[in-house]
């Protein structure tokens, strides 16, 4: 794939991500050798080694450390919030580490800068000392997060005229989880109803849910804001009426005797979005003076910049992906959320995208056909029997732990996210401890055989008892897990205690337990 400078790349990220792609029909793949770059113009097919020793050291799986992983996993966060929001209360907090008139100082700064109104009053101060003692441990792990969202909303809300201070919404929202979902059924970052979402062609079917796509639900939510905005023409009131829609707003006018200052209608509005306002505008406080108060979040080692998107031809699961790349499936799924079965669907008259970090998409691109051959086989090889009808022997009984979360589990049984999802019924990640799930390991009946092992393929036992492999020229870890029965590329990193994708000619790698 020809690559761009990194400063025009970038910019081209940061001013049209949303609607930019790779192009899908590139059949070069150059590899770096001893440092120097070698093109070859062969079009790759099913039997061509895909050829990864191009990334660096795997740096995006390597950012991705456990916390990253909890933290996609996890919905504590937005449970937390919405609790708050929905019984705010407003009594006097105890919090000698913020003065009343410190407080005023600052939000008085705040308030000139900002098209909110941010004034003082004790409710609001009540609010933010609350967060400030309560909070702190999960706000700063927003703050965290916020690093890797902040930039493409702030991108989509300029588009628009928003106010970039919008960003803080998405905090109230969902915690920054493009998977969370409300008792109601509100979904994604935005937290879309399923019919508002479909006013704003937010796309909706069996393996796709649009409102957890970054880019299409924050575009769908500046458009909305918009409109509200038009109506109110105040950005307080537009708030309150994305939470509870304008009928709510425009009845609690009504009732507060015409007044139209948020402060002096919130007792006629529903419970949750009385806290709706303060909950942004604490939040608000928070983040811009986070330095103040000593908040020392853990920055991702990535962001959306790092990151590019190729339509996608053909029907192709997370577990084909990450095979072939060599990253975690839990990196695919944070860049992709999506994808609601970890499948990205071929749909007639439908573009899908996949977002990956540039690295692997160049090797996503230059291998297309043969990724496409390789999905097409391992589809046509799950249809088989149920597991259940398999004896009880082939079968193993997990008990989750704390900590545990899907990928981690399906590493450790060198099965499919997919599958275990499949065979235990599950339509999402959530987990919760001491939950018991069914898992056929690779190897038994049930679970998806490998291709057969190549005829020419070296091996040797050394004196533990384990099968070795001697790398060699034109040699990737996805080439030499297909040569092995039940083997997978997380197998042999796991097993050589490997961080990145990097080969040596002549490293001998084990690839048996």
């Amino acid at each position: 794939m020809k690559r761009l400078p990194q400063c025009i790349a970038l910019f081209l990220l940061f001013t049209c991500f949303a609607h930019s792609q790779t192009d899908g029909n590139a059949q070069r793949r150059d590899t770096i050798i001893d440092g120097k770059l070698k093109v070859d113009k062969r079009i790759p097919s099913i039997k061509d080694s895909i050829d990864i020793r191009s990334f660096k050291d795997d740096s995006l799986s390597l950012a991705l450390d456990e916390f990253w992983f909890k933290e996609l996993y996890s919905l504590e966060a937005f449970d937390s919030i919405y609790n708050d929001v929905s019984q705010l209360n407003y009594e006097e907090v105890e919090y000698p580490e913020l003065s009343t008139d410190t407080l005023k100082a600052r939000l008085a700064r705040l308030n000139a800068r900002t098209p909110f109104n941010v004034e003082y009053n004790p409710s609001l101060e009540s609010v933010i000392k609350r967060f400030l003692k309560t909070r702190r441990n999960s706000l700063q792990n927003l703050m965290g997060l916020s690093h890797f969202y902040f930039p493409l909303f702030e991108t989509e809300l300029d588009k628009h005229d928003i106010p970039l201070e919008i960003k803080y919404l998405a905090i109230v929202e969902s915690a920054l989880k493009p998977k969370a979902k409300s008792r109601v059924g509100a979904t994604g970052l935005w937290q879309f109803m399923f019919t508002t979402g479909k006013m704003y062609n937010l796309d909706v079917s069996s393996y796709v849910d649009e409102r957890s796509d970054p880019i299409k639900s924050t575009e769908a939510a500046a458009k909305y804001l918009s409109k509200l905005y038009e109506i109110f023409g105040d950005w307080d009131l537009a708030l309150a009426a994305y939470n509870s829609g304008p009928g709510n707003v425009t009845k609690a006018i009504r009732r507060s005797g015409g007044y139209e200052n948020y402060w002096n209608i919130r007792h006629n509005l529903p419970r949750e979005t009385a806290g709706y306002l303060p909950a942004f505008l604490a939040t608000m406080y928070v983040f811009e003076y986070a330095e103040e108060h000593g908040f020392k979040p853990n920055k991702p080692e990535f962001n959306f910049f790092q990151t590019d998107t190729v339509h996608v031809k053909q029907m192709i699961s997370f577990d084909h992906i990450a095979e072939v790349t060599g990253l975690n499936i839990e990196t695919i799924q944070f860049l992709n959320p999506s994808y609601k079965l970890d499948i990205i669907p071929k749909v007639e008259g439908k573009i899908y995208t996949l977002e990956l970090p540039l690295e692997a998409l160049g090797v996503f691109v230059a291998n297309e056909d043969a990724i496409y051959a390789y999905a097409k086989e391992q589809f046509e090889k799950r249809e088989k029997p149920l597991p259940q009808f398999f004896d009880n022997d082939t079968k193993v009984t997990y008990r989750v732990k704390s900590g545990d979360y899907l990928g981690k589990i399906a590493r450790q049984y060198s099965v499919g996210v997919n599958q275990i999802k499949q065979w235990n019924g599950l339509r999402n990640n959530n987990l919760r401890v001491g939950q018991r799930l069914t898992i056929y390991p690779r190897g038994t009946p049930s679970a998806s055989k490998p291709a057969p092992t190549s005829s020419n393929t070296s091996t040797v036992t050394n004196t533990a008892g384990k099968k070795t492999y001697t790398v060699s020229q034109g040699d990737s870890l996805w080439s030499i897990a297909q040569k092995f029965p039940g083997v997978s590329v997380e197998n042999i990193k796991q097993w050589n205690k490997m961080t990145g994708n990097s080969l040596k000619i002549g490293t001998v790698l084990a690839v048996s337990q």
